[in-house]
């Protein structure tokens, strides 16, 4: 055992799996041993591993210049490709783009600069931010009080009320909605409960609304039809931003370029990270509208500078395999391929809708979840997560790593360059771990009927 600190682990339970490297679609452990990687490492590794571009893009740029910041004034030409491509793909109007490491500290830049804007504006009461149950949205102080699962919070004595942050209700029409409630319906009482908590705090208090496309940790949650267009109205209503969380689901995960444009999102703010690099180097990118860029700009020259940026926010190298991630995307059509092969995937997943432990299918593009229940008709959960996580390890016996989340979900996110017999080969794998959970439950007397 080494002498790290494991992050998003039960401290007791560490170096489970020792990976020792990557090809394509597949990982090898310290045995030899292959597994299809169903989950992009952690949704991230789009274009699988190895891939000569990237590194040989990564090689180029440090051989020209392998470090260089961007404060006080100076600049370099791989910070400025990436943030100008960005800005000419991202659905956000007249957009700037802040640079980092992760998709939590581009969740963190952001809470920083919404309180700034308003604060340029005059508006300083305006900082609350409401975020969803089940949403994951970091790590950081910030972003862990932003995200919605308890195992983020617990102990850590996140400051939600400094922070002004609240929270609504998660999209989930199958855990969520209530008995003879359509789909629409309950888009329209999720909607309605968002409008009481904007009246109750005072919209005049909140300044934005943050949600993934499709909630990512909290159980891969698919929003209803028509569940954005009927947030979306009450935001405008009451004047309140809407921020965009694409860290997981930018860059072909739903099947188009971003989920904001598979959902109808029209966002003012965005955070990206993970698939912006295909996790070959660490990069993310906080998104802001223009006009609330130009906010800033006056305070700061007052001031004499404006007083955040991150040590490694733009490095060279990672900004410069971010661009070539990019043009590999453009290229390949790798956007058009995930939809294409994602509708395959969700296809053949649906041979598990009747499986005795699935209570739910559900996923878009090349992002899915099944839901393991203790009673199907009653849609009785399972206690606690164990399920979930025994699940996951007879998958990873049989050579595919998956993930399960809270609610004993098992998530899917493959690689965007999967092929059609690969996803067979991903199918079949679980199929063999699903029915190894099933005769687990049954001898331990877990199943409660149908």
């Amino acid at each position: 055992m080494t002498q790290m600190i494991y992050p998003t682990t039960n401290l007791k339970a560490t170096e489970q799996l020792v990976i020792e490297r990557g090809e394509g679609v597949y990982v090898y452990d310290n045995h030899g041993r292959q597994y299809l990687e169903g989950m992009s490492g952690l949704w991230c590794t789009a274009l699988g591993y190895g891939n000569e571009e990237v590194v040989e893009a990564a090689a180029r740029q440090m051989r020209t210049l392998s470090y260089s910041h961007l404060f006080g004034g100076k600049t370099h030409p791989a910070a400025m490709q990436l943030a100008d491509t960005l800005a000419s793909m991202v659905p956000v109007n007249n957009a700037r783009v802040f640079l980092g490491n992760s998709g939590s500290d581009a969740n963190d830049t952001l809470v920083k600069l919404l309180r700034y804007h308003f604060n340029a504006i005059g508006q300083p009461e305006k900082f609350k931010i409401i975020a969803r149950e089940r949403a994951y949205h970091g790590v950081t102080v910030a972003a862990a009080s932003l995200t919605g699962l308890p195992p983020n919070h617990t102990h850590f004595s996140l400051p939600f009320d400094a922070l002004g942050v609240l929270r609504t209700g998660a999209p989930h029409f199958y855990r969520d909605g209530l008995p003879g409630e359509s789909e629409s319906q309950f888009a329209s009482r999720r909607a309605e409960e968002l409008e009481a908590l904007i009246l109750a705090e005072g919209p005049e208090t909140i300044a934005a609304f943050i949600a993934e496309p499709v909630n990512g940790a909290g159980g891969v949650i698919v929003p209803p039809a028509g569940y954005f267009d009927k947030v979306q109205a009450v935001l405008r209503k009451y004047d309140i931003l809407f921020w965009d969380d694409e860290v997981i689901c930018g860059f072909g995960r739903t099947g188009e370029d971003f989920g904001a444009t598979t959902y109808g999102i029209q966002p003012q703010l965005m955070s990206l990270a993970k698939a912006l690099s295909s996790a070959y180097l660490p990069v993310s990118a906080a998104v802001v509208s223009g006009d609330i860029y130009e906010s800033l700009v006056e305070p700061s020259a007052a001031v004499g500078v404006f007083g955040h940026g991150y040590t490694y926010g733009g490095h060279p190298v990672a900004c410069a395999v971010a661009s070539k991630v990019l043009e590999i995307y453009e290229r390949d059509q790798l956007f058009a391929r995930a939809a294409d092969t994602g509708r395959y995937l969700q296809q053949q997943l649906q041979r598990f809708a009747d499986h005795p432990l699935v209570g739910e299918v559900r996923g878009v593009g090349m992002i899915a979840a099944l839901e393991l229940v203790a009673n199907r008709t009653t849609r009785e959960a399972f206690s606690g997560n164990a399920m979930g996580g025994y699940c996951a390890l007879r998958a990873q016996a049989h050579g595919l790593i998956v993930r399960a989340m809270g609610g004993n979900s098992i998530a899917l996110c493959p690689p965007l360059v999967i092929t059609r017999s690969q996803v067979d080969e991903l199918v079949s794998k679980l199929g063999s771990a699903l029915d190894d959970t099933l005769q687990h439950a049954q001898a331990e007397g877990l199943l409660r009927g149908d």
